[in-house]
């Protein structure tokens, strides 16, 4: 299982062919890398993430789910039957993206890396935490969406996975100044 966060910072790198850099608008003559501490800011606040798998057969799998940014970990869960945790358990490589559909503004993510069931009960109830503070009545109220999750998590009735990245992408859109940054771990 991953350790929690990454062993040490990313390295951080513009990569001008897909950056305003090549082809400055108005104001983006200066365009930079987005800080990591920006996209963790965003994976923390994320509500939603797809995460991509590949089955067996080579074929891609992709759905959305919901995550937790903690302790420089993406965690996400599933049924142990569900055609991720398959796939999963046949190759843990995976990719979760998360971002806007905007032209304009945002910044898209995407952490890629291999997932690791988590079993471990204190790293679970540390999960549960981070889950419940992030989509509070979604997960805690009876009437949540979600409600139970927390305890299917204990029981083994869902399967929680942990990505830590091993690269990351970002792609920046502030009013037509484009930035492309990737994270290597």
């Amino acid at each position: 299982m991953p350790t929690h966060g990454p062993a040490q910072e990313p390295t951080t790198e513009l990569d001008a062919r897909y950056s305003s850099a090549l082809h400055p608008l108005p104001g983006a003559a200066d365009v930079t890398a987005t800080e990591w501490t920006e996209a963790q800011r965003h994976l923390r606040a994320a509500e939603i993430f797809w995460v991509s798998t590949v089955r067996p057969d080579g074929r891609l799998h992709v759905t959305p789910v919901i995550g937790a940014w903690h302790d420089g970990v993406l965690y996400f869960s599933t049924g142990a039957g569900e055609q991720k945790a398959r796939n999963l358990a046949h190759d843990g490589h995976c990719a979760l993206t998360t971002g806007r559909n905007s032209l304009t503004e945002g910044l898209d993510l995407v952490v890629e890396g291999r997932a690791e069931p988590v079993s471990d009960p204190a790293v679970l109830d540390e999960v549960i935490a981070a889950y419940e503070a992030k989509y509070g009545p979604h997960i805690t109220s009876p009437e949540g969406s979600f409600h139970g999750i927390g305890e299917a998590f204990r029981k083994g009735d869902a399967v929680v996975f942990a990505v830590s990245p091993a690269t990351a992408y970002g792609f920046g859109r502030n009013e037509g100044v484009y930035t492309h940054t990737r994270w290597a771990f």
